[in-house]
């Protein structure tokens, strides 16, 4: 595996990001990494895991890899897009996935890191979700998350500024469970990982479930849904999707024109 690297260290799973090259950017290759090592770790009965990045790198994750998005028109966040695979499978994972974060986040892997189910960082930790700086229409479930976590207002500020939330504010308004010094930060999430693993894990299998079900418990009617796809087509089909990505591939800031 050529982006991550897999450790086991009494039954706690740990996957670093290892591509400092393209700043740990979700590729297709990398997340198809990690959803296999977690397929692994279900299979060995790992009781909990840990998604880091090395010491070294000053950016947890770039997110996204912009060049593999696709051109306008087709919608950019599908439910067979990789990065929408990997959280379900980080919900679907029995034990719980702890973010340990050193180093900033950005764009989806924001969303990674906020559909965990707990997330430690240290001084150097910032987050930010970015499509609003791409002309990206988020989709409904990653918006979801955000809500679920941090509430409308937090949500909101997040998604509409774009502006990274720094690791004070951070474990404030709810993104950080922790935060540690740096020399702390891997000894204080190993040990919180340790003593899940010393707790029933049949008991935190069903109990994880039961959080899953109750923070998607929003029942909407299918039109609303329909409407949403709707409102999302009108970006990933406009100027200002495809200049989003052209500009942010070519290292200059957008023109939008709102069309």
């Amino acid at each position: 595996m050529p982006f991550v690297d897999v450790e086991v260290v009494e039954n706690i799973g740990i996957i670093c990001l290892n591509n400092p090259a393209k700043r740990n950017a979700l590729s297709c290759a990398l997340v198809q990494e990690i959803i296999q090592t977690l397929n692994d770790f279900k299979e060995r009965k790992i009781a909990a895991v840990i998604l880091r990045a090395r010491d070294e790198c000053s950016v947890w994750s770039a997110g996204h890899d912009i060049k593999e998005l696709p051109e306008s028109r087709r919608d950019p966040l599908g439910y067979h897009d990789s990065l929408e695979k990997l959280l379900r499978e980080v919900q679907k994972y029995p034990g719980p996935v702890i973010a340990m974060v050193h180093g900033s986040v950005w764009g989806g892997a924001c969303d990674l890191v906020i559909t965990c189910d707990m997330v430690i960082g240290d001084e150097t930790s910032s987050f930010a979700i970015t499509p609003a700086k791409l002309a990206l229409p988020y989709n409904a479930t990653g918006i979801l998350h955000f809500i679920n976590r941090l509430g409308l207002n937090i949500a909101k500020e997040m998604f509409f500024s774009a502006d990274p939330i720094l690791a004070e504010r951070a474990v404030r308004v709810g993104i950080l469970n922790h935060l540690v010094p740096s020399d702390k930060l891997l000894e204080f999430t190993t040990n919180l990982a340790k003593r899940i693993s010393t707790r029933s894990s049949l008991a935190i299998s069903v109990m994880k479930e039961e959080f899953n079900l109750f923070a998607e418990g929003h029942p909407l009617a299918a039109i609303v849904f329909e409407r949403i796809q709707g409102l999302r087509r009108r970006v990933y089909d406009s100027h200002d999707y495809a200049e989003g990505v052209r500009s942010f591939l070519e290292r200059r800031e957008p023109q939008f024109r709102g069309e």
